[in-house]
């Protein structure tokens, strides 16, 4: 039984033959079912095995790194069964330079093990850089193989580490050649992906210039090649995702893998799994296929979202491959929620083009099934999701209108409510380009969905750009003049409050121009002037902008009062007068004189109201 077999391990007076023995059995054991590892772990092999490796016998060592390596590659293994002592890690770095086999199956643990910055900064803090560097060169294929795959986990996403490998080298050679070398086409396919991994995490962190040659002219095409037909399906997967993350936010990398091997039209076949069944005896084909068809998906997506992330003509392009609005609408109602969040993210890519806004997202009626993407998805879903509706309420989107009457603005203002900052930003963005140039009626709407006790929540939301974006819907909600005076009839006592209470709080001149420019809005009202001239308080507030220290914010003042002062209109005689008695006339003299051309301007303007 096991503990029997654990029990002898573990016996000092047992002969190492025997201890040995008993590694090798138990290791066979846990290359069986999960079940079995499970019963494995149960009976803590864990630190009975890492016990053993404090023993002088290296036979019996290599027996026991044998049988943990198969452990800890097991999925149903903690990880954090590692690091739970800090002397393991120390030892196992120490054991590397034992032999061959303590070299692959330490690197391999350590591979396994490294899931996210902690671990890597456990094993970076204990040296594996410098340990592992001299086993990229060794003479088994095997150890330059693990230890390439310790690098790619180590540098993932992390600069700390990738800064450092820019500068190791082995036998004189840089360690960023060496990984070049390993990518070349003569090269086993694992240890091509690998290397590419190794080089695009060491590009993605700022350590490479994206501009390198070995970033344009070997990664870049490695990982091209890697997504051909020729490839095995998890190669492509491979492949398309780790060039995804390499091209992402370098628009120059994208054109040139846009125009590599026919990579847009190559993607277009990640789509055609499972394919047809001819035989029976390709059943166990269908199987293999059926496993990675969501994958290919979920890949293709990914690349497809970073390759149109910026280029108008590469949307173009991937927009005009077979059936690709399809297959996007048709993703967005997968099972697979990460083929969801990926079909998401491309749309949202592809909607930043004004062009496939009024075209094909039209023709295909994209929003139906994005408005269904939205109704309770998870919140990394519905982040990129209403990041795309925001797209498709810009004014020039021809499917602003059947997104109103699909419930939109009961959605948006309750994602204004979201505990989650991204969200809360989306849903009063997309509201900001709902109530642009929008008719009264969805202005009411938005103002009712919201309520008064939201609006005052945001703008005393803690984050400047929800703050900016509820500024921005409110001066998209008061512009031309019927709408003004309707909303200021039935709000006005509640905006006037919110402006006084942002003029006086502590915000940026980005904040405070654009609470001016909303008061601007409202003097242009017919009956809503009143209710700045009938409020002393902020007319001494704009008269203090006018001599404010930023010229942006002493012009947004004019604006209010060039409005206030305007003479073909009623009333205009009293309005000059009060403001002359404040001291304004004077200011504007003052203004006329002003270097800045601008003001200069301006002031000129107003003072002609006076003398009409």
């Amino acid at each position: 039984s096991i503990s029997r077999l654990l029990y002898l391990l573990q016996q000092e007076t047992s002969s190492t033959e025997l201890r040995t023995e008993c590694a090798v059995v138990l290791g066979s054991l846990a290359m069986g079912t999960e079940n079995n590892v499970k019963s494995l772990l149960d009976c803590h092999i864990i630190p009975a095995l890492l016990q053993g490796l404090l023993s002088p016998d290296l036979k019996f060592i290599e027996a026991c790194l044998r049988c943990l390596r198969t452990i800890f590659i097991s999925p149903v293994t903690p990880e954090d069964l590692l690091y739970t002592d800090a002397t393991v890690i120390s030892h196992l770095m120490a054991l590397l330079s034992r032999s061959r086999y303590t070299q692959e199956y330490i690197c391999q643990i350590f591979s396994h093990c490294c899931k996210g910055p902690d671990h890597q900064t456990i094993l970076f803090n204990h040296g594996a850089v410098q340990n592992i560097a001299h086993l990229l060169v060794s003479t088994s294929y095997k150890v330059r193989m693990q230890a390439l795959k310790c690098f790619s986990v180590l540098a993932f996403e992390n600069p700390q580490v990738s800064m450092t490998l820019v500068n190791v080298s082995v036998d004189g050679e840089l360690l960023p050649q060496i990984f070049v070398k390993m990518l070349q086409r003569d090269k086993p396919i694992e240890m091509q992906l690998t290397s590419a991994k190794c080089l695009t995490s060491m590009c993605r962190a700022g350590a490479i210039r994206t501009d390198d040659s070995c970033i344009v002219l070997k990664t870049l095409p490695c990982l091209v090649r890697m997504c051909s037909k020729e490839r095995l399906l998890e190669e492509r997967v491979e492949g398309a995702e780790t060039l995804a993350y390499l091209i992402e936010t370098d628009v120059e990398l994208q054109r040139i893998a846009s125009i590599t091997d026919h990579l847009i039209v190559m993607l277009a076949d990640y789509f055609k799994y499972p394919s047809s069944v001819s035989a029976i005896t390709d059943i166990k084909r269908l199987d293999h296929d059926l496993k990675h068809a969501h994958e290919l998906r979920q890949a293709a997506f990914k690349l497809y979202a970073s390759l149109g992330a910026n280029d108008e003509d590469i949307r173009k392009k991937i927009i005009e491959t077979e059936n690709m609005m399809d297959r996007i609408v048709n993703g967005l109602s997968e099972s697979s929620i990460k083929v969801r969040l990926a079909a998401v993210r491309c749309l949202h890519s592809l909607s930043r083009s004004v062009q496939q806004l009024r075209t094909s997202f039209q023709d295909h009626a994209v929003w139906k099934p994005l408005m269904k993407v939205l109704q309770n998805a998870p919140n990394e879903i519905l982040v990129v999701a209403s990041s795309t509706l925001c797209n498709l309420l810009l004014e020039f989107s021809p499917s602003k209108e059947p997104i109103l009457e699909s419930g939109a603005i009961e959605l948006l203002c309750s994602l204004t409510q979201s505990e989650n900052l991204a969200l809360r930003v989306n849903g009063i963005w997309a509201l900001m380009n709902m109530a642009f140039q929008a008719e009264q009626k969805i202005k009411s709407d938005i103002l009712r969905g919201l309520s008064t006790e939201q609006l005052f929540q945001l703008l005393s939301d803690s984050d400047v750009n929800v703050l900016m974006k509820t500024l921005g819907l409110l001066r998209n909600l008061l512009s031309t003049r019927p709408h003004i005076d309707h909303i200021m009839s039935t709000h006005g006592k509640q905006i006037m409050q919110a402006v006084t209470l942002i003029l006086e709080g502590e915000h940026n001149i980005e904040v405070k121009e654009q609470t001016l420019c909303i008061l601007a809005n409202i003097a242009d009202g017919t009956t809503a002037k009143e209710l700045i001239m009938t409020n002393d308080d902020i007319l001494q507030k704009i008269k203090y902008y006018m001599s404010h220290s930023n010229a942006k914010l002493q012009l947004a003042a004019m604006f209010c009062i060039s409005n206030l002062i305007w003479n073909e209109e009623e009333g205009s005689q009293e309005r000059q007068d009060k403001l002359r008695d404040m001291g304004i006339v004077d200011i504007l003299h003052k203004l006329s004189q002003s270097s800045d051309p601008n003001l200069c301007d301006k002031a000129k303007t107003a003072l002609q109201q006076y003398l009409a």
